[in-house]
């Protein structure tokens, strides 16, 4: 499994790379695009071979995928995570912020109070306003470098306004896997305050030695009444260009108004993400996946202590993702200098931590998953924009 080769993404309508100089100011024939949450390397060869298989075929007529799929998906959450799923309970979207969209219009009203524990991933709030609905932050307290909750803070906030609540789990931007204690902490505080519990699972399988990530669904069976799970393949597979998630309710009455919303909305995911997660999702996968947490915690470890010897910058220690959080409060510089010396001095195109929200305003978001000597790249452009420091 080679995750070294370089793989050039330039003028391929990539969007990490052919838009980065459009957003960011950073030529990509000069740069490095560490921002949007794909990543460099190539998928998975079962995967590859699905799709082959599919273009060889050279018939993209409508297909009955649907068993397999759900069934890979059955197996992979049983296999991988010990979760037990229900064939009825698996709902096809076409990715996670479509599911967040979709839970959103079946569940709650215009005006609603939607929870977000912030920072956390940017398309969320997006959603959410674009739904009409509020965005209510609860800004998670950073403990000597680890993001946690404070719930009694939380209750003091809430108004009645509110129904829903989003957690990201494990955390983005953050990389926190929570604790069983935590979760059990974010499902009684739904009971609460009677809120409908969405918990996005996407980087479930993203989790680093040491850590061991709990579905929602385990760590509190007794909320399945108000709980909705989001899944998707995209980011352990990088094939998020294939549009295919899943959200799986466990309650039944739950369960009939979302597949009423699909119905009356005409929403079914396309055939080849659909084969594309059966492939991803098999002994084979597994074992691609599990060389890539692999050689992207080693990444992580390089990067880190690159940012490390920089004085002033702090990275969140990752438990998962491929998402580095690094924290530039300690240079003493203002939000628009440490961005400059970012793309204009090490010419490094990173998300801004406004976009995550309260919270996140001192830290830049730096992708990983690409090859080491990239990552080795960019940490000697940042000790050398940020020179003057050290």
């Amino acid at each position: 499994m080679d995750f070294d080769t370089l793989i050039d993404r330039r003028n391929t309508h990539s969007t990490k790379w052919d838009k980065m100089e459009r957003l960011y100011g950073v030529s990509p024939d000069e740069g490095l695009s560490m921002w949007v949450a794909d990543s460099d390397f190539q998928v998975a060869g079962p995967i590859r071979d699905k799709l082959q298989q599919l273009v060889d075929q050279a018939v993209f007529g409508y297909a009955d995928a649907e068993g397999p799929y759900r069934e890979a998906v059955q197996w992979w959450m049983q296999s991988r995570h010990n979760w037990t799923i229900d064939t009825d309970s698996i709902f096809s979207t076409t990715g996670l912020c479509n599911a967040i969209g979709l839970c959103l219009d079946t569940y709650t009203q215009p005006g609603d109070g939607i929870v977000l524990f912030t920072p956390v991933y940017h398309a969320f709030a997006r959603v959410v306003r674009a739904a009409g609905r509020d965005v209510v932050e609860c800004p998670l307290v950073n403990t000597s470098g680890q993001y946690e909750m404070d719930f009694d803070a939380y209750d003091a906030q809430m108004t009645g306004k509110e129904t829903m609540v989003i957690l990201c789990s494990p955390h983005n931007p953050g990389g926190r896997v929570w604790t069983q204690d935590e979760l059990r902490g974010v499902a009684d505080f739904a009971k609460r305050h009677n809120l409908l519990l969405v918990s996005d699972e996407i980087h479930q399988d993203l989790v680093f030695k040491g850590h061991r990530h709990i579905a929602m669904q385990n760590a509190a069976p007794d909320i399945t009444d108000r709980l909705l799970m989001l899944t998707a393949p995209s980011k352990t597979f990088n094939i998020a260009g294939l549009h295919t998630g899943q959200v799986i309710i466990p309650d039944p009455a739950l369960r009939a108004r979302f597949a009423a919303k699909m119905s009356a909305l005409s929403i079914e995911v396309s055939s080849i993400g659909q084969f594309a997660t059966t492939a991803a999702y098999s002994p084979e996968g597994a074992a691609w996946a599990d060389a890539q947490i692999a050689y992207i915690e080693e990444n992580t470890k390089i990067f880190e202590q690159a940012i490390s010897e920089i004085p002033g910058l702090t990275p969140m220690r990752l438990q998962s993702t491929y998402l580095s959080w690094i924290d530039f409060s300690g240079t003493g510089m203002a939000h628009e200098e440490f961005i400059q010396r970012v793309e204009q001095g090490a010419k490094i195109a990173a998300n801004h931590g406004t976009t995550f929200g309260t919270g996140g305003e001192s830290f830049l978001r730096f992708n990983l998953a690409t090859q080491r000597t990239r990552v080795e790249d960019a940490g000697t452009r940042l000790k050398t924009a940020f020179s003057d420091l050290q």
